[in-house]
């Protein structure tokens, strides 16, 4: 990633991401650790207050904000919106708990939110493609989640087209929705990448490189080309065994030698 030897601490990206449940931890960890693995200057995680600690282990440079109790509540909403409207962009869903209230409260946030922004895992509801119309949005369903948007891999296109959003199915073979309606597939990887927290961790990195600059399209093939990699170098030594932590832990030197 070229930047100028002028810039200073915070432009070259500041990243959120607001995820989590009482039972799920890893996943906006992972999302932040990938995001920060991109080369951004700064990193902020809002997660249950349980995890708190956690979150501030995980990397030095996180800036945590908790939320008021174990899962993401109505109380929360002002507090994330005021930290994102300060943010070049966001990871909003992984790990939310799929309550009534969550999945309000996260609509709401999306609804609202003037930074760019990547929807994974809860974020992804029925009524999303219409809360994020003519957004700078980034959509990472898997095919579960795209049903749930009530979407067929055959509509992404158009559906791309007419919301100004990129979409990016996720599959043995990636296929990236561009808001011009045009299909790019990613093929690449393997089987051990089904493994928990890789989609997490590719919602991280799109947000990552797009708050440095580089547009949806673009951020989400090099994204999805990083994640196959990763996997493709890690089997040889590791087998079916490696983790979305090890995929992460690839993405510096991948960037390196792209």
């Amino acid at each position: 990633m070229q930047r100028s030897p002028e810039s200073h601490k915070g432009e070259n990206g500041k990243v959120a991401v607001i995820g989590g449940s009482r039972h799920m931890h890893g996943a906006p960890l992972l999302t932040a650790l990938a995001a920060e693995a991109t080369g951004v200057d700064l990193v902020y995680i809002c997660l249950p207050t349980c995890h708190e600690n956690t979150a501030k282990t995980a990397s030095l440079n996180f800036q945590v904000y908790p939320f008021q109790g174990n899962d993401l509540s109505a109380i929360d909403r002002e507090p994330i919106l005021e930290l994102l409207a300060t943010m070049d962009s966001a990871v909003i869903g992984p790990g939310i708990a799929r309550t009534s209230e969550s999945i309000a409260v996260v609509g709401d946030i999306v609804a609202e939110a003037t930074c760019a922004l990547v929807l994974d895992a809860t974020a992804l509801q029925s009524d999303t493609l219409k809360k994020v119309h003519g957004k700078n949005a980034i959509l990472t369903p898997h095919l579960g989640e795209l049903e749930r948007m009530g979407l067929t891999p055959e509509k992404i296109a158009t559906t791309a087209s007419e919301t100004g959003v990129t979409i990016l199915l996720k599959g043995s073979t990636d296929r990236i929705a561009s808001t011009d309606g045009m299909i790019k597939e990613i093929p690449g990887g393997n089987a051990g990448l089904t493994v928990g927290g890789t989609g997490d961790a590719l919602a991280g990195i799109i947000a990552g490189l797009v708050a440095q600059k580089q547009e949806p399209l673009a951020a989400c093939e090099l994204a999805s080309s990083l994640i196959k990699k990763a996997g493709d170098d890690l089997i040889a030594d590791l087998g079916y065994a490696y983790t979305a932590a090890d995929v992460v832990r690839q993405i510096p030197y991948l960037l390196a030698h792209d």
